[in-house]
């Protein structure tokens, strides 16, 4: 019998490859499910989930707003910035104050770091969408006053004198007192509940294998590491695939209705989100 399909869309960066890499190497029995992955920035997947185009996928928690009719959130896969996260980074060294004032480029309007962005500036900021691996030198180079930056870029950009001006997973856990929820994986809702669990079910394995072996999920990862030795890589996966991405937890889950709720409340999501995990 034929297996179905299930193309799963991630991003090209160190910790989704580390998540994914026990389903991308077949280290998995996934039984009558096939898995085809495709890799693209975190941006294109979100407007890709908006089309329904992908079975699974890696999204912003800020799009999952979005994405209720066609998608429900998986319980696992979740990248957590726990007192950390998306970071604004500038060649001067501005106040917060002055940021409303600037040009920043970022990295996608879906994204929960432009989310978390317009919460900290309510009064809005002149913005461009940047590629998010060019915006750090977009920024260096003066074509931009300030940046807003993800992934691994969080770890580098002082390889470049850019100063830090605010750290959105620090301030938004001084605002809340909970971790940022930036990232989740998601699953189609036309595959049915039977196969919305399986795959649940099959994410979680590959993410606790790739934790029991991680020199090896690392070594694969590293193909992914722009600007990295393996011990920074190392060091990032570790921020961003840990016990939050096995499972949210109830402080996780809590702490995705309040940020989406934060959205609703300051105009920047249309309507009020009713969050669903598959279990």
């Amino acid at each position: 019998m034929a297996k179905q399909l299930i193309t799963v869309g991630h991003s090209p960066d160190p910790d989704d490859a580390f998540m994914f890499y026990a389903l991308a190497h077949d280290k998995l029995d996934t039984g009558n499910l096939q898995f085809r992955h495709e890799l693209q920035d975190i941006e294109t997947l979100n407007r890709r989930a908006l089309r329904g185009e992908l079975e699974v996928t890696a999204i912003s928690i800020h799009a999952y707003a979005q994405l209720l009719d066609k998608y429900a959130l998986l319980p696992s896969g979740c990248s957590m910035g726990d007192r950390y996260g998306p970071m604004v980074v500038a060649k001067r060294p501005y106040t917060i104050e002055e940021l409303s004032k600037l040009r920043i480029a970022v990295p996608g309007t879906m994204t929960t770091a432009f989310l978390a962005l317009r919460l900290l500036l309510p009064g809005g900021f002149a913005h461009e969408v940047v590629p998010f691996d060019q915006i750090i030198n977009e920024v260096a180079a003066g074509r931009f006053d300030a940046g807003l930056i993800i992934h691994e870029g969080q770890l580098t950009f002082q390889n470049q004198g850019l100063h830090l001006i605010v750290d959105l997973g620090v301030w938004w856990h001084e605002k809340t007192g909970l971790p940022l929820p930036l990232g989740g994986n998601v699953v189609r809702r036309d595959l049915g509940m039977e196969t919305m669990k399986q795959i649940s079910r099959l994410l979680k394995e590959s993410i606790r294998y790739a934790l029991d072996h991680r020199g090896d999920a690392l070594d694969y990862a590293l193909k992914y590491a722009r600007d990295m030795d393996k011990g920074l890589a190392d060091r990032f996966v570790g921020m961003y695939v840990n016990d939050w991405t096995l499972d949210y937890g109830p402080r996780g889950r809590e702490a995705v209705k309040r940020l989406l709720a934060e959205g609703h409340k300051a105009g920047v999501i249309p309507s009020a989100v009713a969050v669903e995990f598959i279990e």
